[in-house]
């Protein structure tokens, strides 16, 4: 089945979406804000004027199927999420959910009354709330669905707003109560596989003129949102350094004791990366003259290793202890946040290697550093890959630049395998 000739669909699709998301800089889609919302009712429209089928889970999320097929019976899914960071680009995410779709239509517009004409039926998902920018927590809308949100993940605030995420997931219908209560809002039996294509996110495949990869496994990470540092505040001429209790220096100090251990473990060969992203003083207190009294700072750390994630954080909790005794300050920790690396399915990786082989398109294969939806269902128990499409300039910014025909490319490399496990039915064995 040749999806190259819906390439102007899906520009419209693009183009329009981007239109209802623009901020003036970037896009905006806050998860479970004006608009995420505004471009699931895009897509819900766009689905029904091509007969597709359109339900709204327990978690909110938009699921897309064809009318011809049973909606209870196992099934092929292919997801990602349709929120975005603030003043983001157009296509992380928003990609993934395009290329299912288009997915879905040619085989809607193939066999218009049979159910796509396969025992094993194709589900699209459009998660809400994958991206932490918001409420300082990811995958939101697939760990509901999976049972995996906590209580505890229902009360964070948004940034602006300042509501619960569990206010914002009621005001567009989730099921709360079962989340709150952990309840699995699928079965996950009943997923044959899981497969999301996504832009790559960094700089490999644009450097060495790969339009697709299969992405072998992708790095978890354990994070805390806000760890302050207290000290003493001071007037900045009067103390001495061996007198001051200075909670930026602290910091400073910590944050390059950490990129120590980290250049070293990366000398030996250790798979690892560390953010500090946010670090502030006390808006309403900072002044040239003052010393600062407190620090607020964000710190993560990524690995495909759940052991090198573990040994990593007790050295960060090891060199907080050490600053405290020599600076005179306190360091307080928020909440931890994990999210478990994942390795893809080397079947599934197979069949979408196999597909680029047959289409001619150069490739190889990434581990993804960013965390995905994928890796929760992975971690589930359900087979899961993931193609990644040439992406310029980064993500997570304004500038994001997929071309349309690479994103093509790795649409028809999504449909050859997803058509392949079709083939294969329920005789699968990954």
């Amino acid at each position: 089945m040749q999806l190259l000739s819906y390439q102007p669909l899906a520009e419209q699709l693009f183009d329009e979406i981007r239109a209802l998301s623009f901020d003036g800089v970037g896009v905006t889609r806050a998860s479970y804000g004006e608009g995420e919302s505004a471009t699931a009712e895009y897509l819900r429209a766009f689905a029904l004027a091509q007969g597709l089928r359109v339900q709204v889970d327990r978690a909110a999320n938009v699921v897309f199927s064809l009318p011809g097929d049973d909606p209870d019976a196992p099934a092929i899914w292919i997801g990602s999420h349709i929120d975005s960071v603030p003043q983001g680009g157009n296509f992380d995410g928003l990609a993934g959910v395009i290329a299912g779709l288009l997915a879905l239509v040619a085989r809607q517009r193939r066999h218009p009354t049979s159910g796509g004409g396969s025992a094993l039926p194709l589900k699209v998902i459009a998660f809400r709330g994958e991206e932490s920018a918001w409420f300082g927590k990811a995958y939101m809308g697939s760990s509901a669905l999976l049972g995996k949100l906590a209580p505890a993940d229902l009360q964070l605030k948004q940034r602006s707003t300042g509501q619960s995420l569990g206010e914002c997931m009621a005001a567009v219908g989730a099921d709360v109560q079962a989340i709150s209560l952990q309840e699995k809002l699928v079965d996950t039996r009943a997923i044959k596989a899981y497969l999301e294509l996504h832009i790559e996110q960094g700089p490999v495949m644009d450097a060495r003129d790969l339009p697709l990869a299969v992405v072998s496994g992708i790095r978890g990470n354990v994070r805390h949102n806000r760890i302050v540092c207290l000290g003493d505040a001071q007037h900045s001429g009067v103390v001495p350094r061996w007198l001051r209790h200075d909670a930026m220096f602290a910091v400073s100090d910590l944050i390059m004791r950490l990129d120590t251990h980290w250049r070293e473990l990366l000398e030996r060969g250790t798979d690892l990366v560390v953010t500090a992203g946010i670090v502030q003083t006390d808006e309403a207190e900072h002044s040239i003259s003052r010393i600062p009294g407190r620090v607020s700072f964000s710190l993560e750390a990524r690995s495909k290793s759940s052991d090198t994630l573990e040994a990593f954080y007790q050295l960060v909790q090891a060199e907080m202890a050490s600053i405290s005794r020599e600076r005179g300050v306190r360091f307080q920790n928020d909440r931890r946040l994990t999210s478990d690396p994942a390795t893809m399915d080397p079947g599934l990786c197979d069949m979408l290697l196999q597909a680029c082989r047959d289409n001619g398109i150069r490739h190889d294969t990434l581990p993804s550093g960013a965390g995905h939806d994928a890796s929760l269902f992975a971690n589930a128990g359900v087979p899961s890959a993931m193609l990644f499409v040439r992406n310029q300039n980064g993500s997570h910014n304004p500038h994001e630049a997929m071309d349309i025909d690479d994103f093509m490319l790795g649409v028809q490399v999504l449909s050859d395998a997803v058509q392949r496990v079709q083939d294969l039915g329920h005789a699968l064995a990954f």
